[in-house]
């Protein structure tokens, strides 16, 4: 049956009751991301955040096609209101009439935007915002949200914190890509410190499906093959004229650097010297793992030595347990992701480094991971693990396709991190990253001078890159004779070298 014209425009005019109820619950999310807003401070409505992101986005387009165009820094802009005012005094300076809004048709949905790593100081007047965006409101929103929900915890506001944790899920649900994935693991940290859920007694695993875990990460980034490139070229270094050469893994999980610096050493000019390898670890695998080793060293023809410690805590180890031959044996010492995890008991630390000293290492090759993951005030730290993780994050996302279960895995393995970071305090939080500024003070005072890793390390660690980087976006930095592998402009891991002052190597 035909309409009449009359009821034809009537339907088209009038709201379906699906639409009128889609926009009342529009009009109810804002109300609601006001409100919290204006409790937090913030002159600002919710409304006007795609708006100050746009700015941002047309900021960044502009900046990358003239860098000349404006004297830019590294402010830290506190409060949202600020930055749409600061973006648009960039975009429409006095100075220059002239310049024009870039085309809407230049800019791209979902850009992220970083303005830099410079800290904040804390203060009762202004309010946080983390410093890269994703463009689209409910990533804006779900930023914003996150670091107020970490600032009501910090002020022990907790009936505030748990509105906004219960906010941040439901932004997070909706928010696709790398930053809904690290929200979601931010907002379970949050909940956890919020309804004192410990993380060790709701999400304990086996370790040896930690290790698992971290298996899968090293298939899906470059950040550990880095690691144990850039630590097996030193060790080869220190080494090249030992006739024994005794490897102290303080955390040897799956041995995954210890075939390729055993084929290295069968290849060395005048023959290989007899490899000890003393390997720390926590599960029961790590047995065979020695026995698969002594099988790759009978093919390659080294003769070789294997021994499995197992301790719970690294401080818990005594020199003698690893049986060195100090009148025959070259001693090397390393670390990859361990040293940080001993921070949590006052004078730990200097333990290890004394039972490292007593082994007389010619060499000593560490990496961790470049944050600031230890600092006392927590809303401090949860800025600094946000920046971090996310970058993090991005890259996963950014790599070449990854099997699913791999991605899977990787992203649970970085979630562990982030859990324990946010969500414990005391002996319990074991993640306590520090810069390598900060570890160059801690083995100065320890008695260790730096060894410089060298040109030829950086060439080859960045040739490695290029074969197994998964994409463009990382990068090989020296700082002061170590070596950084950064993602975008931030450095994610760091390798460094030291030796005992006055010591041989």
């Amino acid at each position: 049956m035909k309409r009449s014209h009359q009821e034809t425009s009537s339907v088209q005019e009038a709201p379906s009751i699906s639409t009128n109820k889609k926009i009342k619950l529009k009009e109810e999310d804002d109300n609601m991301d006001d409100e919290l807003l204006a409790a937090l401070g913030y002159n600002v409505r919710s409304s006007d955040m795609a708006d100050v992101a746009h700015k941002l986005e047309q900021l960044e387009m502009v900046l990358s096609n003239d860098d000349n165009a404006f004297n830019y820094n590294n402010t830290v802009h506190y409060n949202p209101s600020d930055l749409s005012v600061w973006a648009h005094t960039m975009l429409y300076p006095d100075l220059d009439p002239t310049r024009t809004t870039p085309s809407d048709e230049c800019t791209t949905s979902n850009k992220r935007i970083r303005l830099g790593d410079s800290a904040y100081t804390e203060s009762t007047t202004t309010r946080p915002v983390v410093l890269f965006y994703d463009s689209q409101e409910t990533g804006v929103r779900l930023v914003q949200a996150l670091v107020a929900c970490a600032e009501a915890v910090q002020t022990e506001n907790l009936s505030l914190a748990e509105a906004l944790v219960k906010r941040v899920g439901s932004l997070a649900a909706s928010q696709v890509g790398a930053m809904g994935k690290v929200a979601t693991f931010f907002a379970e940290a949050l909940a956890r410190r919020i309804y004192k859920i410990h993380p060790s007694s709701v999400a304990a695993i086996d370790p040896s499906f930690e290790e698992i875990l971290q298996m899968h990460f090293y298939d899906s980034t470059p950040y550990l093959k880095f690691a144990h490139f850039t630590a097996n070229q030193a060790i080869l270094e220190a080494v090249t004229t030992a006739r024994v050469v005794h490897v102290i893994d303080l955390g040897i999980n799956q041995g995954m650097q210890w075939p390729a610096l055993m084929q290295a050493l069968a290849l060395r000019h005048g023959g290989p010297p007899s490899f000890r390898l003393t390997g720390v670890g926590h599960s029961e695998g790590i047995q065979q793992l020695g026995w698969k080793l002594a099988q790759l060293a009978q093919a390659i023809g080294v003769e070789f030595e294997f021994k499995a410690l197992t301790v719970e805590r690294l401080t818990d180890l005594e020199p003698e347990m690893f049986e060195t031959r100090p009148e025959s044996e070259t001693v090397v010492v390393n670390s990859v992701f361990e040293f940080h995890t001993v921070l949590s008991q006052p004078g730990s630390i200097e333990k290890l480094f004394a039972t490292v000293k007593a082994v007389k290492p010619v060499i000593i090759t560490v990496v961790e991971q470049e944050a600031n993951h230890n600092g006392v005030v927590f809303l401090e730290r949860f800025n600094e693990s946000l920046h971090y993780y996310s970058s993090l994050f991005d890259s996963l996302e950014d790599g070449v396709l990854l099997p699913s279960q791999d991605r899977v895995m990787s992203e649970a393995y970085i979630g562990r991190q982030i859990l324990n970071v946010v969500a414990t305090e005391g002996v319990d939080r074991t993640e306590r990253h520090e810069t390598l500024v900060q570890w160059r003070k801690r083995f100065g005072l320890a008695g260790f001078v730096p060894v410089n890793l060298g040109s030829d390390a950086f060439k080859q660690a960045s040739l490695l890159l290029e074969i197994f980087g998964g994409g463009d976006g990382y990068r090989v930095e020296e700082n002061d004779g170590s070596l950084m592998l950064a993602w975008q402009m931030r450095p994610i891991i760091a390798t460094s070298a030291w030796k005992l002052r006055g010591g041989r190597g």
